[in-house]
């Protein structure tokens, strides 16, 4: 049985990545895999990493969970939208907290190679925008995706890492979102 971690970046649980996590979810549960969840602006955790990488933070309660969970999957789900081309602050400030050295990866002693701690995992991004997702592709070089899928998640050893653009999310119907809730529940029924 997969083990799937959804993990939802948007700070409103009113939001449409909302109804994409429960989408995902409800197609993966229906195959009968293990869910857990986390919605990072329900945690409580200080975004900032206040002294770099010179003096390490205690992590708060959630953080620690967050880590366990993270640890726990074999399949990693990020659902985030794409704000000034990049990922909200917060879900930024969750893994700058989270993914540390000894945590997710470790640099190895007088080398520039590290040890990748997340091998055997992957995962999904799925992101929304306010622009076709070729769009932000070539024009703009996926900057979201670029950070979490290979300066983050490959960097720690999650491969493969499969993407999947939602959008133009502002000027949507009714039918198209309910196309993309359809086509993110199928990502669920297939676990990937």
């Amino acid at each position: 049985m997969t083990k799937i971690l959804i993990i939802n970046g948007h700070p409103n649980k009113e939001s449409f990545n909302h109804a994409l996590a429960e989408a995902y979810r409800d197609g993966a549960i229906e195959t009968g895999a293990t869910i857990s969840e986390i919605n990072i602006g329900a945690l409580h955790f200080n975004p900032n990493l206040q002294f770099g990488y010179t003096k390490r933070m205690d992590l708060e309660p959630d953080l620690l969970e967050s880590l366990e969970k993270i640890k726990a999957a074999d399949h990693l789900v990020w659902i985030h939208p794409v704000w000034w081309g990049g990922l909200p602050a917060l879900m930024k400030g969750f893994l700058d907290r989270l993914f540390l050295p000894g945590l997710t990866y470790q640099y190895r002693e007088n080398s520039m190679w590290w040890d990748k701690l997340l091998k055997g995992k992957t995962a999904r991004i799925i992101t929304t925008l306010d622009q076709p997702g070729w769009y932000y592709r070539l024009v703009y070089g996926r900057p979201s995706v670029n950070q979490l899928k290979k300066s983050t998640l490959e960097f720690c050893g999650v491969k493969p890492v499969k993407v999947t653009y939602v959008g133009i999310i502002k000027t949507a119907q009714p039918e198209q979102r309910q196309k993309w809730i359809n086509q993110i529940y199928r990502l669920g029924q297939q676990q990937r």
